[in-house]
């Protein structure tokens, strides 16, 4: 019997670079706590991590001592880095070799740009893949006591962005007639600074004034604030408190249900705001 012969790697395949991959994690809402069982698999086995403004440090603390942390994050007017250019950079370390985990707030499909990255990476042939996470709005649900469905205050559910284009000052390119449809419930996400303009838009397209609206403030994290008032008085009491992101708009009658249902940490900031209401919600 002859011997075998044992196969040798080429130079040029002994020296190519180890494949990258990328992982496109949903960090939630901001309580660690909420963290879906993947997701916290995916940040205790970290290489390098691409986070944003909205992950929070709870959530960070999870992350391997010897991972990479680099600040990706996007606030109103103030970035980090363009869009553009966080996807350049995660593809340059996935090129390199490096597993990167692509760390964003809530889920990286809902209002995340994770879709334009999930792109970018099948374009360059870049493997990936998603884990999703419980999403703002569904958090501000549960930790506000608002249910965002129920059979007697809402049939459906929308879920929009309320970011102004740097183009289009004071227009959101919205489809207005659609969203003041009643019997629904509608979740604005980044919409504090137009406030004054969604709700004008929605009054004027055929909500009442005295619509409930809440503000989620923080939601699931230290220090939220839920303030309950109505289209006509949201943008006013929104102002009069100084609300600030990470901050969720909620419109629609299962806003009434909050007083009965928000957990007792709401409480305290629910009366403070209503102390400020022209017209209390009836429950």
């Amino acid at each position: 019997m002859s011997p075998v012969t044992p196969v040798v790697p080429s130079l040029a395949a002994a020296q190519a670079p180890r494949a990258g991959s990328v992982v496109l994690v949903g960090a939630g809402p901001g309580d660690p706590d909420l963290l879906t069982v993947k997701a916290a698999r995916a940040l205790a086995s970290a290489d390098v991590v691409l986070y944003d403004h909205l992950v929070s440090d709870e959530v960070l603390a999870l992350l391997p001592p010897g991972a990479d942390r680099i600040y990706v994050g996007k606030q109103s007017a103030r970035h980090a880095l363009p869009q553009e250019e966080i996807i350049a950079s995660m593809l340059r370390l996935a090129r390199s070799g490096r597993r990167v985990l692509r760390l964003k707030g809530g889920d990286p499909y809902i209002f995340g740009r994770g879709g334009e990255e999930a792109e970018a990476l099948a374009q360059a042939g870049i493997a990936f893949e998603v884990i999703p996470g419980i999403s703002a709005a569904q958090g501000a649900a549960a930790s506000a006591g608002i249910p965002l469905t129920h059979r007697d205050h809402a049939a459906s559910l929308l879920w929009v962005t309320g970011h102004l284009r740097a183009e289009t000052p004071d227009q959101l390119g919205l489809d207005w007639p659609a969203l003041a449809r009643p019997n629904q419930t509608l979740v604005i996400y980044m919409g504090v600074a137009a406030l004054p303009v969604i709700s004008s838009e929605l009054i004027r397209h055929g909500l009442a004034p005295d619509t409930p609206a809440a503000i989620v403030e923080r939601a699931t994290l230290p220090g939220q604030r839920t303030l309950v008032g109505c289209l006509r008085t949201l943008p006013a009491l929104a102002r009069g408190l100084a609300v600030r992101t990470p901050a969720l708009i909620v419109v629609g009658d299962v806003v009434r249900l909050q007083a009965r249902l928000a957990p007792p940490a709401a409480a305290p900031e629910r009366r403070a705001a209503h102390d400020r209401l022209d017209t209390p919600l009836a429950a």
